[in-house]
């Protein structure tokens, strides 16, 4: 994949390991202002943003299509076929993650796997198939293609929604986080009121906060003698 954006510590190497994944239509450089508040606050992580390696469609349901990449074809998508389009993207983007990891010397701990939209989506599904692959997850206006029967031990969902997101409506969000609740998931929502389908600076300082404050469910487990213990709800 094309990385328009591998963003590295000025000196030493990455302590961190963020990747981003673009939302359809969309290519690596136009989470550019994610990455760079993300890179501000944390100097020691590189930074990666990659295109998908497909082209956007040029016409969806007989209208002209925004051009850019697309992780998954939305041509003829519905809820029955979904799932099977995301799972067909895993196995070749779980090896990109673990080449990033192995390239740059960074374990899955300390790896921040984030997304907008259908890259959120296969964050989501990645982080859900391949539990401890990444550390923490970003997910930013999307939702589960199909819910987990499982919620992951070793990984923090984060979810990030407008509340007037009309592609991907909040309330997939608020769905997610009380399955995974149910399943005694580490999991924590923002919804910006008023927001529509979009990376909203009010939304990156949430996550810039969630990633600086949230202590893992996992490490409060191990500190309280495994007491299981809820999500944060947070709407």
């Amino acid at each position: 994949m094309e990385l328009p954006i591998e963003w590295l510590p000025a000196e030493g190497a990455p302590q961190q390991l963020i990747l981003l994944l673009h939302g359809w239509g969309g290519d690596g450089s136009s989470l550019a202002p994610l990455a760079q508040a993300l890179r501000q606050q944390f100097p020691q992580a590189a930074v990666l943003a990659p295109d998908a390696r497909d082209q956007a469609e040029a016409q969806v349901a007989g209208r002209p299509g925004p051009g850019g990449r697309q992780w998954y074809s939305v041509d003829g998508l519905t809820e029955a076929n979904w799932p099977q389009r995301v799972a067909s993207v895993l196995p070749a983007l779980q090896r990109w993650v673990q080449a990033q990891q192995q390239r740059l010397g960074v374990g899955p701990a300390a790896t921040c796997l984030g997304g907008f939209s259908q890259g959120a989506i296969l964050s989501l599904a990645l982080a859900g198939q391949h539990d401890g692959l990444c550390g923490r997850v970003l997910a930013f206006g999307g939702r589960y293609a199909e819910l987990p029967l499982a919620a992951p031990r070793q990984t923090t969902i984060h979810l990030f929604h407008g509340g007037a997101d009309r592609v991907i409506p909040a309330q997939a969000s608020r769905d997610a986080l009380e399955h995974l609740a149910a399943l005694q998931g580490d999991a924590t929502l923002d919804i910006a009121e008023g927001v529509g389908h979009e990376v909203h600076p009010a939304l990156v300082t949430c996550a810039l906060q969630r990633l600086q404050t949230h202590i893992p469910l996992r490490t409060w487990q191990a500190a309280l003698g495994a007491v299981p213990r809820g999500p944060q709800i947070d709407h």
